[in-house]
């Protein structure tokens, strides 16, 4: 085990030191903080983060927590049922359209809270026809369309402000960056609620263990795809891409709705798992292949696949509200075929096993929870380690082409905790090597294992950090975005009550010595509009920045043939689209224009939507679904576009 650097941080945050904003009183300095360092940052970047977070000026809110709400709720803030005042009437208000919309609502769409953000702890609002609310229930507010005239001119604006937007927080991480290099946060997807269980199953003769489909559907539209008499690409415009497929929902789900997991991609198979089913389908037109019901809930899922095509995933170990998460089901994606199943082994009178993140690499697959973790072999299910001897437990997983553990270490002062950072060997469970953050700092999610970025937080001082590091685990840099910009990451979508899952980011792409981010959006209406932001993983500083297209927002999705690909959101009077930049920056270029003709099912998805870019196609998929059985069949599980 390798010892942290023994070079001394500068001070100033988790961060570059830098001045302090003008006005902003700092707090008396403890005994144990090192000197203060010079403006400016240091020749080597530092080895450890430290120092105390700055106090807000007296009578203001701390940095990056909600405000008191607006006098007028602004862009994408919940509003009376009915037309909002000075809302613009829309071009599907008039009549029915073929897709069931009804006439009361010009967009019949609940509230979005902002890209990839879900408007409360339990998810999406009740969809009617392809995703769409048809009333606003279950208490959540009204949405209205990316780029949609803000209701009563300009209003207030901005993702936090008011209820919805402390909600809002709680899915998505923020990094704020304020004066002198001290990141700030509102909130983190770790700490979110548990999520809500389905209850007793109204079928009293669920099965006991998992079923796979009796054939598997090659693709000859018998299997279950979507039948429909409507054509989607029916008056498509020159430039705009072809609607590959479009996947509606076919499973009975509880009142409360389900998550859609995944998807993954194995061969020509897109896959995805949905309350108690996977289901595989083809990437060419969407028909079902196979599908694997299950007896119980899913309620984790890994990032990755293993390099055979099978996967591991959690299930519930009953149907009732005291079933826990902790029976692990292994998958073949190529065939659609179940293989072995086990229940977690408790590893101490304090293991609870209540709620569990999964992670793969290689051909192992590791259960972490509070305290405790246990690793299996993905081919056979045998037990390969566990929880580590010592003081320091590891706890959370990141998978993919190295396994990533955190881990937590006994201390006297649990509002003060020490973390450890390792890359373990997938198949002993022994650390290649171990980085330790300075007390205080907790590891949060790991935004990407190849190069390792990732975010790290103090709870206690309410300050937030992305770090880079080395193959060796040596701390490569700090991100030290530019004075006044907000980069975000969105780490919706997984309700784990203590973090057990590292991995799960979205919008944060990383390749080679270069780390991407978006930052948040700003203005309302069609004035909404946000940035790209390269930084050096060698220095944390930003190479370059690119705005996105006039009036529209985008956040990056993962590098293709070297180019960076970003998703333009849809707005309410004009469709999304793929677009690439270059590795220098500058202008974007369009890869796939999604067609005006299916803009209203784009904007259906939008608002925690998970986007994918796989072989010249671009998945739009709804992170959650309604399970209001007024249009619980209309809504839509995917949309897929190709050129």
């Amino acid at each position: 085990m390798s010892q942290p650097p023994s070079q001394q941080p500068p001070q100033g945050g988790f961060g570059a030191p830098q001045e302090p904003p003008q006005g902003t009183p700092q707090p008396p300095q403890p005994q144990d903080q090192p000197p203060a360092a010079p403006a400016g940052p240091p020749a080597q970047p530092p080895q450890a983060p430290a120092g105390p977070p700055q106090t807000p000026p007296p009578g203001d809110s701390a940095y990056g927590y909600p405000q008191a709400p607006p006098a007028q709720p602004g862009y994408g803030y919940p509003q009376a049922p009915g037309q909002a005042p000075g809302q613009a009437p829309g071009p599907y208000g008039q009549a029915p359209g073929p897709y069931g919309q009804p006439p009361s609502s010009p967009y019949g769409q609940q509230p979005a809270t902002g890209y990839g953000q879900q408007p409360g702890p339990y998810g999406q609002p009740a969809p009617g026809s392809y995703g769409q609310p048809t009333q606003p229930g279950y208490g959540y507010p009204q949405q209205q369309y990316p780029g949609a005239p803000a209701p009563g001119g300009s209003g207030g604006s901005g993702p936090f402000q008011g209820k919805t937007g402390i909600l809002a927080a709680a899915a998505v991480a923020v990094v704020l960056l304020v004066g002198a290099g001290a990141w700030y946060v509102v909130s983190d997807s770790g700490d979110d609620p548990k999520k809500p269980v389905a209850g007793p199953s109204s079928d009293p003769k669920a099965p006991e263990t998992p079923s796979a489909s009796p054939t598997v559907d090659e693709g000859d539209g018998t299997g279950g795809g979507r039948e429909t008499d409507d054509d989607l690409n029916a008056g498509r415009k020159p430039g705009e891409a072809k609607v590959a497929w479009l996947q509606k929902n076919d499973v009975d789900l509880p009142r409360n709705g389900g998550e859609i997991y995944g998807p993954w991609y194995v061969g020509d198979t897109m896959v995805t798992a949905l309350y108690r089913g996977v289901s595989g389908y083809s990437v060419a037109d969407g028909k079902k292949k196979w599908t694997v019901d299950l007896p119980a809930d899913i309620c984790a899922t890994p990032n990755t696949v293993a390099p055979d095509g099978k996967i591991v995933i959690a299930i519930e170990n009953g149907t009732t509200d005291r079933s826990t998460c902790s029976v692990l089901q292994m998958i073949d994606l190529n065939t659609g075929k179940a293989g072995w199943k086990s229940e977690v082994k408790k590893a101490g009178a304090f293991d609870l096993i209540s709620d569990i993140g999964v992670a793969i690499s290689g051909n192992t697959v590791t259960a972490g929870r509070t305290s405790y973790s246990s690793a299996y072999r993905v081919s056979d299910g045998k037990e390969l380690f566990g929880t580590p001897s010592g003081t320091c437990k590891t706890f959370a997983f990141a998978g993919g082409p190295k396994l990533i553990a955190a881990a937590n270490c006994r201390t006297s002062d649990t509002d003060n905790p020490q973390h450890e950072l390792q890359e373990l060997d997938p198949t002993s469970g022994k650390p290649k090597w171990t980085y330790k953050p300075p007390r205080g700092w907790e590891i949060k999610k790991v935004y990407s294992v190849s190069p390792l970025v990732v975010s790290l937080d103090n709870k206690k001082k309410k300050q937030w950090s992305i770090a880079a590091f080395t193959d060796s685990g040596k701390l490569r840099s700090q991100m030290s975005p530019a004075k006044g910009d907000t980069v975000v990451a969105n780490c919706g979508g997984t309700f784990a009550i203590f973090g057990q899952k590292l991995e799960g980011c979205t919008g944060v792409v990383a390749d080679g010595d270069t780390f991407y981010m978006a930052t948040k959006a700003e203005g309302s209406g069609s004035a909404r509009t946000n940035k790209v932001v390269a930084f050096d993983l060698n220095t944390g500083k930003p190479r370059w920045t690119a705005p996105a297209p006039s009036e529209r927002a985008v956040t990056p999705v993962r590098v293709d043939g070297g180019k960076l690909v970003l998703y333009m959101e849809p707005r309410y009077d004009k469709p999304g689209a793929m677009l690439t930049l270059p590795p220098s920056g500058g202008s974007t270029s369009v890869l796939l224009q999604h067609p005006e003709g299916t803009n209203r099912i784009e904007n259906s998805l939008f608002g925690g939507q998970t986007v994918r870019y796989e072989d010249g196609r671009s998945y739009l998929l709804p992170r959650r679904l309604s399970g209001r059985d007024d249009g619980e069949m209309e809504q839509a599980t995917a949309l897929v576009f190709s050129k």
